[in-house]
C-alpha cells in the first residue's frame, strides 16, 4: 500500500505493522494466532512536527523506513481491509536499517 486516505495530524505516523513469520528450532511454521504483536512496521505517512515546552520534535523518521514501535503503543485502525498503526512519535524505539 502507497497511497492512504489517513493523513496524520502532528506528532503522530501511520505504519503498517509487518507480520514476522516464526520458525521453531525444528522448522515447523507458527500460525499468526501462535505470534506476539508485531513491533515492527513501514511508515506510510508522517504527521507535522509539534511543540512541547516551546521546542520543536520533528518526526524520528520518514515515509518509507521501517520502524521498531512499542508493543501496545497506537491505536489500531483498518483502511480497505489493511491493518495499519497511528503511533505518536514517542512510540517510535528504531529505525531499521
Amino acid at each position: 500500500m502507497t497511497q492512504t486516505k489517513i493523513h496524520p495530524v502532528p506528532g503522530f505516523l501511520l505504519v503498517q505493522p509487518q507480520k514476522q513469520e516464526q520458525t521453531t528450532a525444528s522448522g515447523i511454521l507458527l500460525p499468526d494466532n501462535h505470534q506476539d504483536k508485531p513491533q515492527q512496521g513501514k511508515v506510510l505517512a508522517v504527521g507535522g512536527n509539534i511543540f512541547d515546552d516551546g521546542r520543536e520534535i520533528s518526526a524520528p523518521c520518514q515515509v518509507g523506513d521501517v520502524v521498531v514501535y512499542r508493543e501496545w503503543g497506537g491505536k489500531e485502525i483498518k483502511q480497505d481491509n489493511i491493518d495499519l498503526l497511528l503511533l505518536k512519535f514517542d512510540d517510535i524505539m528504531a529505525i531499521v536499517k
